[in-house]
């Protein structure tokens, strides 16, 4: 009798949104390897290629083992960065670490015949910020007015047109202030505070939304499962404090549902978590899609189904 084929969960160790999917897996009977290709080094493995044949060969991490051909899907979850072994000068850890980037990254990212959610070349291209509004306005999605710039006096005239505004991150990137790590938060932003320090980078600017609500919405395939976010006060970036803020599963609005599905094909992406907000004529706005973003945060019946529909996908297994 010929063993069901796995599938492969590529993320760090202490990521507890994937332990969801694989316990549900699991219950299903769906074998899973789980590894982590940032640290490679409890991984062991001997892939050929050739003679009309693809990848092939055995996959080994202490607790499993997987024939690469064999893989039904991969859920590419959060790996670490990659890194090399100890005991290694700065030059050899460089080197060492992109080799495994690119040859043992590389190898799970060409594994023949199986689905992606989502494969890391495709999450790579949807994570540009600039890509998103693109693809965003093409899908029929609303916009807030937005201006990337590196000139503090076009900032400045940006500002001063469609006040408020507001600053974020193009990329979210590790930042420490006296050692300590700290996150930078979407914050507003007036005409007078914007000085020469824009000069030094590009700088995201983005009219304000007077909004009733946030709405993170997880895209699992065609199935969409939206959760209204409402804080308790003033805070413009809900993620500032969890203890304040209550979610409530709330319907996608037809023309927004169409955009995602649009959005999502532009990428070839099986999955997204979409952010948005309500503004008081009841107008979804569109703020971003993490095509590797959170969603086990939500309401436990929310998450619950996520899990399934992820599982669902995974356990099918059938290229995109």
């Amino acid at each position: 009798m010929t063993s069901p084929r796995p599938v492969v969960v590529l993320t760090a160790l202490d990521d507890l949104t994937a332990d969801h999917v694989i316990t549900e897996l699991h219950g299903r009977g769906v074998p899973v390897v789980r590894l982590d290709p940032g640290q490679p080094g409890h991984v062991t493995f001997s892939a050929r290629a050739g003679a009309s044949r693809t990848w092939h060969g055995p996959l080994a991490t202490p607790t499993r083992g997987l024939g690469l051909e064999d893989a039904r899907a991969v859920y590419y979850r959060r790996p670490s960065r990659c890194t090399a072994p100890d005991g290694l000068d700065d030059q050899e850890a460089e080197f060492a670490a992109a080799q495994v980037r690119h040859g043992l990254g590389g190898l799970l990212a060409a594994l023949p015949g199986c689905l992606y959610v989502n494969h890391p070349h495709r999450n790579a291209g949807a994570e540009y910020k600039p890509c998103q509004i693109t693809a965003a306005l093409r899908a029929g999605l609303e916009v807030p007015p937005t201006l990337i710039t590196n000139d503090p006096q076009a900032a400045r005239a940006f500002a001063k047109e469609y006040g408020p505004v507001v600053y974020k991150p193009l990329r979210s990137t590790e930042y420490r202030q006296d050692g300590e790590l700290r996150t930078i938060w979407v914050r507003p932003v007036g005409a007078d505070e914007i000085g020469d320090g824009v000069r030094a980078c590009p700088h995201l600017f983005q009219q304000a939304v007077d909004k009733t609500a946030d709405v993170r919405i997880a895209a699992v395939g065609n199935k969409l499962f939206a959760t209204r976010i409402t804080i308790d006060g003033d805070h413009l970036d809900w993620r500032l404090d969890y203890d304040r803020i209550t979610f409530e599963p709330i319907d996608v609005p037809g023309p927004v549902r169409h955009g995602i599905r649009a959005y999502l094909d532009a990428f070839g992406l099986s999955f997204g978590a979409f952010d948005f907000a309500l503004d008081r004529d009841g107008v979804w706005r569109f703020y971003e899609c993490n095509p590797n973003g959170q969603w086990a945060f939500v309401d436990d019946h929310t998450t619950g189904a996520i899990t399934v529909a992820l599982a669902d996908l995974l356990e099918k297994g059938t290229p995109a």
